[in-house]
């Protein structure tokens, strides 16, 4: 069976952004891809052929994080100018603004039904909001630092968030009250997740490792040492079986976490990769940073029959993975291979 699949391979580029992308989303229906950038600008870019891309603009700072509602039909923003906005994904681009925070927003999430908006701020507070006329609905105060990320749990009845004070925080929404606390003495992370099924959450840190936790055991399955730069975002595949993470050192890694070990390290980008995600399918992902480029690529290794992560035990790792499989230079032309196609923005 596994000969079957194949490496990920580049399959565009997406050039318009004027400064380093933030965050990447893919829409539910796997058609768009929304990014956000330090030029201020959100960007919705179709995949058909010859399909022009929308520059939506109305944040007067850098924005932080963009996702898609889980039905489509909205797209929130975060932004340093300390509000969120909420746009109509169309060539139009409407928009409303939330005064959200005192202090520059760093990120937006939808819970999976789409009804709640959690935003996650340097005035060290997580807000949620409830998108059903728009209106504050609570506050989460017991980070002493920046509030990095902020992510509702499949099932939205928790959220992790992630700090400058070197925490990783577990709230119930019900009873608004924190419910877990990881601390980290090394680095902070940047970014923090569940994985699909909501048993584990996983951490970007700044002190170069991914690190995933088992929430209902409170323990550390897994330790991966393999960026040589600071994590910066990480994306679960669908299924839960792999991981991708962008970081400092230039590169994306793809981690397998029924195996336990590094299998692919993808070097597309030129400088700081920021942000990686999976298409809501799994068959895409798409990543951006530094270089202004948004890259979309197709997975391929994921086409194995699925195990599922519940039945098997994550192996316990903690030190360097083994050799990997593969370092992907998408540069380099191969002649079975088309062009690249690249999406430029006049």
């Amino acid at each position: 069976m596994a000969s079957a699949t194949e490496d990920p391979v580049l399959e565009r580029y997406f050039k318009g952004h004027k400064a380093a992308i933030t965050t990447v989303d893919f829409s539910p229906n796997g058609k768009q891809l929304a990014t956000a950038s330090w030029d201020t600008f959100l960007m919705l870019w179709n995949f058909k052929p010859q399909a022009r891309a929308y520059r939506y603009m109305g944040h007067k700072d850098v924005v932080t994080s963009v996702q898609f509602s889980p039905h489509g039909n909205l797209l929130a923003s975060a932004s340093r100018d300390r509000t969120v906005r909420l746009w109509i994904p169309d060539k139009k681009g409407k928009s409303s603004e939330i005064k959200a925070h005192t202090a520059p927003v760093r990120s937006v999430d939808f819970s999976t039904d789409g009804q709640y908006l959690a935003t996650a701020s340097e005035d060290k507070s997580i807000k949620v909001w409830s998108m059903y006329r728009q209106r504050f609905l609570y506050s989460l105060y017991r980070h002493t630092h920046w509030v990095r990320c902020a992510k509702f749990s499949p099932d939205g009845r928790l959220i992790v968030s992630c700090s400058e004070d070197k925490t990783i925080k577990i709230w119930d929404t019900t009873n608004k009250q924190c419910v877990n606390n990881f601390s980290d003495s090394v680095g902070f992370a940047n970014y923090v997740d569940f994985n699909p099924n909501g048993t584990c959450i996983a951490s970007a840190g700044s002190d170069q490792t991914v690190k995933i936790w088992d929430i209902r055991l409170n323990k550390l399955l897994q330790h991966y040492q393999v960026h040589s730069g600071g994590v910066n975002y990480l994306s679960f595949h669908p299924s839960g079986n792999f991981l991708i993470s962008a970081a400092s050192d230039g590169t994306l890694k793809i981690l397998d976490l029924l195996e336990g070990r590094l299998i692919y390290t993808l070097q597309g980008h030129t400088g700081p990769v920021f942000t990686v995600s999976f298409s809501k399918g799994g068959e895409l992902f798409a990543s951006g940073g530094a270089d202004t480029q948004v890259l979309l690529w197709r997975t391929n290794f994921d086409d194995l029959p699925s195990k599922d992560l519940n039945k098997r035990n994550l192996k316990r790792l903690h030190f360097d993975s083994p050799p990997h499989l593969l370092d992907i230079y998408p540069r380099t032309p191969h002649p079975h291979e088309g062009k690249i196609e690249t999406v430029e923005v006049s």
